[in-house]
């Protein structure tokens, strides 16, 4: 493997123009190298001609077109003090020509390139899975400004405000929200969601803008995404350079300067490995030549033999190899990890932390609960409550609303007036002259005024399941008590018994609600531990806590207000992090969608990953050791070279059956909900 792998440590963009713009001509002087060593063979065995005529001149082409990029890579690893497989396969080539072995030294040379040019074409696939990404966005768009008919333009010249008119099964130009039109949008490119995901105006788009990021899913669209059958006018929020896709295209190029352990293990191991075969095929020449007395011309015949034979060809590009790869079909599953320290880190975790809120639950109230009084009908106690919190705008007087006015008829609404706050308890209002409270139990211990009976007894049950509840009075009566609940994930609970049968010795929650809520959540799903009342520091100092006695440890957050604690984790997962750009920034793997089902997805390609590292890097060393063998038992170069090649084109393929891993199940069987509408 050479330097100029787009496996390397070079910058993204270097290594995607060498990957792509002079791997088609390494292969064409490969190809050349091939007939022009034909031709030498020809004229020099078939026809006789003498090696000083036309055999030489196509030995030099050969030389020529075979060395031309491994002579270029070479000189570019040993300008940064770096003595790579490109610089010992020109010492051997150099080393056969100065005895002349011509035809040893074009052989080499020729199947050294057409396995380099070959490698490149098989690592191509996992590259261009990757950059198809950037070709999903669209290279125009049809923008309306200051109320105009709508006008084709370049994405490029799309800014922060324009309206942007999508079309029926057309490619969404940049990303933005909803601000008139209906339709259902395939996402699976960016998110990799399979099941398109509906979408929908915003109410106020002044104030969209100001809160982009935590705007529902309903309303936000992406770049690249692909629309559905209705048209949607979409108000831009970031440029084609600052959208979702773009960050996630540059993220995954540049992933593998995050080598992983493995991989600096493996770097470390060739500083002094190349050295030593230097040092080596110095002593074999020395011994053959001085103590077994061999001509010097087969003496130094068999050290160039050694030196190739000892090439770390195909250890130099296990492991990169299978980086790029897993890389590569994480990000096709909506899964964005950077680079191969995560990747490899991922599956090794024994304990992993879980936020609680928009983690483990939706992160959205729900109303849990409804219980009348014994002697009050539930639609009475329904419709008095939906009339009292539709004047309201606090977060649970929404969620009230949109769970419970659906089971009040248009005919049986009721309309309240006169809404007071009472800091800390609820809110009073006025229905037919009558005067309404709805609060906690301190509105009501404050009047004395206390529950009884089964109403209290509901009260104490659904406090201890962790539901916040509203008591509601009307006149000189109460009607009965609604819960409201951060309701967990359908999937939640199956995602911890997978990962616990994956063998993840610890799963914790933490949380910054207090600890009743903590707790029967964390019955709910299937913590091992539930810690409730925690500040951001202190989630800090919990994860601090678990690593002391569990390493390395996985932090699964939203990646905002949980940035500190997932910093701290040996690896940082981010929920739901398209179009969040401090979740793409801060995290180590990023779950594009809200989707909690894909971290053991994640899990198992991790060790799918590191399992395929290792086979590569048993099967690489196995083959240098036979081959070094095999060199004093009489393998020519010619041979050698050839079984090293080959075995780097095995690694390498071996390495790309990353892409195909779990092909279209990336969910493995878990069950999903709809999420609640915000």
């Amino acid at each position: 493997m050479t330097a100029s792998s787009p496996t390397t440590t070079a910058p993204a963009a270097e290594t995607h123009d060498h990957s792509h713009g002079s791997a088609r001509w390494e292969l064409w002087f490969a190809i050349a190298a091939g007939v022009t060593y034909a031709g030498g063979m020809i004229a020099e065995f078939a026809l006789g001609l003498p090696m000083v005529g036309w055999p030489l001149v196509f030995f030099l082409a050969t030389y020529f077109f075979g060395g031309f990029f491994t002579f270029r890579t070479a000189i570019a690893s040993t300008m940064r003090g770096k003595f790579e497989v490109d610089f010992l396969m020109l010492v051997a080539a150099i080393g056969a020509a100065l005895i002349g072995r011509w035809a040893e030294g074009a052989v080499l040379l020729f199947l050294f390139s057409l396995g380099h040019a070959l490698e490149e074409y098989a690592l191509s696939r996992a590259s261009k899975s990757i950059e198809s990404l950037a070709e999903l966005a669209p290279r125009s768009a049809l923008v309306r400004r200051g109320g105009d008919e709508p006008v084709e333009v370049p994405v490029e010249e799309i800014v922060v405000g324009d309206i942007v008119v999508i079309r029926p099964n057309s490619r969404i130009p940049s990303d933005g929200f909803v601000i008139s039109g209906v339709s259902a949008v395939d996402q699976s490119a960016v998110t990799g969601e399979s099941i398109p995901v509906g979408k929908e105006p915003v109410a106020d788009p002044e104030r969209a803008m100001r809160t982009v990021d935590t705007l529902p899913a309903a309303n936000r669209v992406f770049a690249g995404t692909v629309n559905g059958s209705g048209v949607l006018e979409v108000e831009v929020t970031a440029t084609s350079a600052d959208s979702t896709l773009s960050k996630v295209v540059e993220l995954v190029r540049s992933a593998d300067q995050a080598a992983s352990p493995t991989q600096q293990f493996i770097d470390r191991f060739q500083r002094w490995y190349v050295p030593a075969v230097i040092l080596g095929v110095a002593v074999t020449l020395l011994i053959s030549w001085l103590a077994f007395a061999q001509p010097f011309p087969d003496a130094f015949y068999l050290a160039m033999t050694v030196l190739v034979a000892a090439s770390p060809c195909a250890l130099a590009i296990a492991t990169p190899a299978a980086v790029l790869a897993g890389v590569a079909r994480a990000a096709r599953a909506g899964v964005l990890v950077k680079g191969g320290a995560p990747l490899e880190t991922l599956g090794r975790v024994k304990a992993m932390a879980f936020d609680k809120t928009g983690t483990l639950t939706w992160g959205a109230p729900r109303v849990t609960s409804v219980t009348p009084a014994a002697d009050v009908p539930e639609s009475e106690l329904i419709r008095t409550l939906v009339a009292v919190e539709a004047l309201s705008d606090h977060p649970l007087a929404e969620a009230i609303v949109r769970d419970l006015e659906p089971r009040v008829p248009q005919a049986e609404r009721l309309t309240a007036t006169d809404l007071n706050a009472v800091v800390g308890r609820g809110v009073t209002a006025t229905i037919d002259g009558e005067r309404v409270d709805v609060g906690n139990l301190r509105m009501f211990d404050e009047q004395q005024l206390a529950l009884t009976g089964t109403l209290a007894d509901a009260y104490t049950q659904a406090r201890d399941s962790g539901q916040t509840l509203m008591i509601i009075r009307r006149g000189d009566r109460f009607l009965g008590i609604v819960g409201v609940m951060d309701a967990s994930r359908a999937e939640s609970a199956q995602v911890l018994s997978a990962l616990r049968g994956a063998n993840v010795g610890q799963l914790v929650m933490i949380s910054g609600d207090n600890q009743r809520v903590a707790d029967a959540v964390g019955r709910e799903v299937g913590v091992d531990t539930a810690i409730g009342e925690l500040l951001p520091e202190d989630k800090v100092a919990q994860i601090t806590r678990l690593a002391e006695t569990h390493r390395p440890i996985a932090m699964v957050g939203d990646g905002v207000n949980d940035a500190p604690a997932m910093a701290r984790a040996d690896v940082g997962i981010a929920m739901g992090a398209a179009g969040s750009t401090v979740a793409l920034e801060t995290c180590d793997i990023a779950l594009m969608s809200d989707d909690l089902g894909r971290v053991p997805f994640a899990v198992r390609l991790s060790r799918a990953t590191s399992r395929i590292i290792r086979q590569n890097l048993i099967a690489s060393l196995a083959i240098v050791a036979f081959l070094i063998l095999a060199t004093f038992l009489g393998l020519n170069i010619g041979a050698v070279v050839l079984i090293h090649e080959g075995s780097t084109l095995i690694v390498v393929g071996n390495a790309l059956r990353l892409l195909n891993f779990e092909r279209g199940k990336e969910h493995h069987g878990i069950d999903h909900e709809d999420r609640p509408t915000a």
